[in-house]
Formats: structure tokens, C-alpha cells, sequence
């Protein structure tokens, strides 16, 4: 039976069953599941919902050898029949984003007032960024996001992923077409499939180490 993405499965279930997965069947994931689930992390919440970010899908053999050489030979990219590769656009800004504000009053989620004030709220918030040196670094935050919504997706669906920050940027831009672009940027490649492997928890530090009430260490 087609897997599909099941409301059954509940969230926390899923968060703590999925695994990074590094060996894949060949079986394709099919076209309108594949394209739920990138639907599905695009629906992950973008600062100002620019929606500054952007899936490229590479399910071809010359697509996923070039992400193989720009991985330095990691079996992932060679082995899963797709991998997602998340681009973060940080001049996203500065274009014609008058869809998003329109869809958004059209759906009531923003009032006229608010619409009407956004491109200037947009233009001095990334100003700011741009003047700081930031510019990059949220526009990545919110690909990366996208990213977490797709790894659960695809875990609800019986798919395993794995999250890849090891390449080389220069030749992932030149494997998707985008080479020379100084205004996008490779967030995260995520390798996705069907699991040749079972691999166990490895376990997570005692919360009291990692979680903390209003101040740090504390």
C-alpha cells in the first residue's frame, strides 16, 4: 500500500521515531506524495511570511551525482532517490511581494491596516539586518525551518530523511542552477527515501542539562 501522510500518527511519536538515515532503497517516492510533502514544508511559518525560501527537487542521475561530488562521496545524495535541496533567499525582500499580501487580506488573516503598512515594516526590519550582517542568517533560519516541517512529514509517511550540512555551497549552487547567485544561499540538503537501515535512539542528555527556566545554566 502507497504510504501517505496520516493524521493518525501523533506528533510526539513521530519527533521521537524519526532517525537520520544514511542508507536508501531505490524504490522512487511517488510524484503526489513527494509533492505533499514539500507542500507541507512550505507551509513552515518565514519571517514576515516573505516566504524567503524555496525547495529545489533533484531526483535526476545527473542532479544527484553532481550532490554526490559536492558531498565528497557521502552515500546519502547517491543512494536516495531524492534530495531536497533548501534555498534560502535573502534579497527576497527587495522583490514584488504583493501575492503574499494580497492572499493574506483575501483570507482575513491580515488587516488592511496591517497590509498596507507591511512594506515598509519589511523594508526597515531587513534594512537593519542588511547594516548588521544578518541578511543571510535569517533567511537560512527560515529555509532550516521549512526543512524541520518536511523531516516529520516524510517520518508520518514512512519515509526517512537525513539532514546534510557537509558540501561544498559552490558546486550545490552549480548542481541546481544557481551558480554565482550571491543573493541565494544552500541551507540544508535533505536526502529522502524509503530506509535500507534501522538505526536505534541514541539517546538525548538529561533535560536538566539542556533545559532551563527564564535564564540560562539555570
Amino acid at each position: 500500500m502507497q504510504s501517505t501522510v496520516t493524521d493518525r500518527a501523533t506528533v510526539s511519536r513521530i519527533i521521537r521515531a524519526r532517525r537520520s538515515i544514511r542508507h536508501y532503497r531505490p524504490d522512487p517516492v511517488p510524484p503526489p506524495l513527494l509533492h505533499e510533502l514539500v507542500d507541507l514544508a512550505l507551509e513552515a511559518p518565514s519571517s514576515y511570511n516573505l516566504q524567503a525560501r524555496s525547495v529545489v527537487i533533484v531526483s535526476g542521475d545527473e542532479g544527484r551525482r553532481a550532490l554526490t561530488e559536492a558531498t565528497g562521496g557521502q552515500p546519502h545524495p547517491q543512494e536516495a532517490p531524492v534530495t531536497l535541496v533548501f534555498v534560502a533567499e535573502s534579497k527576497a525582500w527587495r522583490e514584488d511581494r504583493e501575492d503574499v499580501r494580497e492572499t493574506a487580506s483575501r483570507l482575513g488573516a491580515w488587516s488592511e491596516e496591517f497590509a498596507a503598512g507591511l512594506p515598509e515594516a519589511v523594508r526597515l526590519f531587513h534594512e537593519d539586518l542588511r547594516d548588521r550582517g544578518l541578511e543571510r542568517e535569517y533567511a537560512v533560519k527560515d529555509a532550516v525551518i521549512a526543512a524541520s516541517f518536511l523531516m516529520i512529514a516524510a517520518e508520518s509517511a514512512g519515509l526517512a530523511t537525513s539532514p546534510m550540512n557537509g558540501w561544498d555551497e559552490g558546486e550545490v549552487k552549480k548542481a541546481i542552477g544557481i551558480e554565482g547567485r550571491d543573493d541565494l544561499h544552500i541551507a540544508l540538503l535533505v536526502p529522502l527515501g524509503y530506509p535500507a537501515e534501522t538505526r536505534r535512539h541514541p539517546g538525548r542528555r538529561d533535560p536538566s542539562l539542556t533545559r532551563f527556566g527564564e535564564t540560562y545554566g539555570r
